[in-house]
């Protein structure tokens, strides 16, 4: 791939300019719409991620950490290094009218987005539930003598609920990442989820399209979005799309899903939802999939045979 600007997938088709530089894919390059690093609650660096999809010769991916869009620029930044283009993505924690859902928004400003505040008051929560359930877990009696070292991607600090399941796991206080949950939740872990409504407003304004992530997902308090839920949803929320191919989503799901953007004329999106060694890895997907959604966000398929930027 000849790539001379890996940035211009933040603003809407609407709105790009003649300075946009435009990726030109052929309908069979590899991509990955839906990927996660440490910086959420992935298990690798986003260098280690990007070396892995270069090696394996991926052609445009997203990562999409979850309510982050503050290191979006930077992991651009190491994918321009390794000439692999990023768009710039997030996988947002949010509720709608008791329903819990993620949203995927591809293609907002890394830099200046009204993404970013959303993302700070959820953070900022779920860092005083995270601090509360590691001091019910220590008054519990559970001692993790070891957190600097277990944590110390994080500077020994805890940042995210799932460092309490480390800590758990690693002192040997949780067979497995099951039993971990278990325990903060009795510990009085909830999730924290922004309003739906909020996050795709905040989304739109900074030109970004939101796709509910894994609407078939139906474990861990998930919910599953049928036709007539997202019916629904979409009065009262304007989603913009679905993703549709996911390891959780059986044949007749996808098929089911297929039939509803094709009847609704929406986007869709396609990814792994990879967190890294060991579990999911990074999966390709043809781009001539996800054309529509690529083609609102910038990105040129052609027959031609080649990938080039314009």
């Amino acid at each position: 791939m000849i790539l001379e600007d890996v940035f211009p997938f933040f603003i809407k088709e609407s709105a790009l300019t003649s300075s946009t530089t435009h990726i030109v894919l052929d309908p069979s390059s590899s991509i990955d719409l839906h990927m996660h690093t440490n910086y959420s609650d992935g298990r690798w660096p986003a260098q280690q991620l990007i070396d892995y999809l270069v090696e394996e010769h991926f052609d445009l991916v997203a990562v999409t950490d979850h309510d982050r869009v503050d290191k979006v620029a930077e992991i651009q930044a190491l994918g321009a290094e390794k000439h692999l283009p990023i768009l710039a993505g997030v996988e947002m924690s949010t509720q709608w009218n008791g329903h819990m859902a993620h949203l995927l928004c591809y293609g907002f400003d890394p830099v200046q987005n009204y993404l970013q505040s959303v993302t700070t008051k959820v953070a900022q929560l779920q860092l005083e539930n995270t601090h509360a359930v590691n001091a019910e877990l220590q008054s519990q009696g559970y001692a993790f003598p070891r957190q600097e070292i277990v944590l110390a991607q994080n500077d020994g600090k805890l940042r995210l609920p799932s460092d309490n399941i480390r800590l758990l796991l690693e002192h040997g206080h949780a067979a497995n990442y099951r039993a971990g949950l278990q325990l903060i939740e009795k510990a009085g872990f909830h999730s924290i989820m922004a309003d739906m409504a909020e996050t795709v407003d905040a989304a739109h304004r900074s030109g970004a399209f939101c796709l509910i992530a894994h609407p078939g997902r139906r474990e861990r308090g998930f919910t599953f979005y049928d036709p007539a839920l997202l019916d629904q949803l979409r009065i009262d929320v304007p989603i913009d799309g679905i993703e549709i191919y996911h390891p959780y989503h059986t044949p007749d799901v996808i098929e089911t899903y297929l039939d509803y953007v094709q009847k609704h004329d929406l986007l869709f999106s396609t990814g792994s939802d990879s967190h890294g060694i060991p579990g999911r890895m990074p999966k390709k997907h043809r781009a001539e999939i996800s054309k529509k959604l690529l083609e609102r966000l910038g990105v040129t398929l052609t027959s031609s045979g080649t990938s080039q930027s314009l």
